[in-house]
């Protein structure tokens, strides 16, 4: 396929590449920070619209919902190149509500559109081992298939209605969010008690407590490193949608407004940018103890 993508960063990159290898023909807009790497393999066109008028399919991965919305409907957007036909598949984490309205503007051009957030970091797309939560139709889901393949594992067609997909990826931000506070609890409870927090992780690997963010994310805290993967202000972006729409179904989510206190802690020391594991510095802070 000729694909477009739109959002070159830690994780679009990666991903961007993993389409090409598999033998896709890339475009992407002219921006100073592209690498030479992405250069020598992807059609460099001046701006979204241009990028929309060559390709079958275009790919958006940005950080948040006014990202999304300036790429689709700005000045020489993604909008004003469209043609009857084409798919528009957001890999953004954004908002359900923002982007139902976004699918409704695209599919009065005549394109589909699917909403299909992904997890995994930066790490998933590097091996091509994402999980893809896809919210649309089964007709443009099934059309996209073949691409979702190249970038991860387990895909998921959540709903035909769009927003699904992102619904399900809040839900993901909150599990994730928890797991990283309960880790960092964990292993400073642990360094506290006279235990090394190593060696504490090491058993809790085996047993029922064991987790994807104690295997990667505990090791960050031990190694202390807080290089991004995904960055803390992401996750304070998602875990803000999360609260906006608790109120709105008049739901309690009190853990994740907890999580999101001590993102923000750490926000607040001019660490937004730090990996989202660095969340422990905020325990550690409170505790007057670090595990490492």
């Amino acid at each position: 396929m000729q694909i477009g993508f739109i959002g070159l960063g830690i994780m679009g990159r990666p991903m961007a590449l993993n389409l090409k290898r598999a033998g896709h023909a890339l475009a992407v807009p002219e921006r100073k920070s592209l690498t030479d790497e992405i250069r020598a393999n992807a059609l460099v066109l001046a701006h979204p619209k241009a990028i929309a008028a060559w390709a079958e399919v275009i790919i958006l991965m940005v950080p948040d919902t006014p990202d999304v919305a300036e790429v689709l409907f700005g000045a020489n957007g993604l909008a004003e190149g469209l043609s009857p036909g084409k798919l528009v598949i957001d890999m953004s984490s954004i908002s359900p509500v923002a982007t139902k309205d976004f699918a409704r503007r695209i599919n009065a051009l005549g394109c589909d559109y699917l909403d299909a957030p992904v997890s995994g970091g930066e790490v998933g797309a590097k091996q091509a081992t994402l999980t893809i939560m896809v919210g649309g139709p089964t007709r443009a889901f099934e059309r996209a298939k073949p691409l979702f393949e190249v970038l991860g594992k387990n895909i998921t067609h959540v709903g035909e209605a769009n927003g699904t997909g992102q619904t399900c990826k809040v839900a993901n931000q909150i599990i994730v969010a928890l797991n990283i506070q309960a880790v960092a609890e964990a292993l400073v409870f642990a360094a506290k008690a006279g235990a090394d927090p190593a060696r504490v992780r090491q058993a809790l690997m085996g047993g029922f407590a064991s987790s994807r963010v104690l295997e990667v994310h505990g090791e960050r805290m031990l190694t202390r490193n807080f290089t991004p993967g995904f960055r803390i202000r992401l996750h304070q972006k998602d875990l803000n949608l999360a609260l906006s729409a608790a109120r709105d179904l008049s739901l309690a989510l009190p853990n994740t407004a907890i999580a999101q206190q001590m993102f923000s802690a750490v926000a607040a020391e001019d660490k937004a940018e730090l990996d989202h594991s660095a969340l422990v510095q905020a325990i550690e802070k409170l505790s007057g103890t670090k595990i490492a």
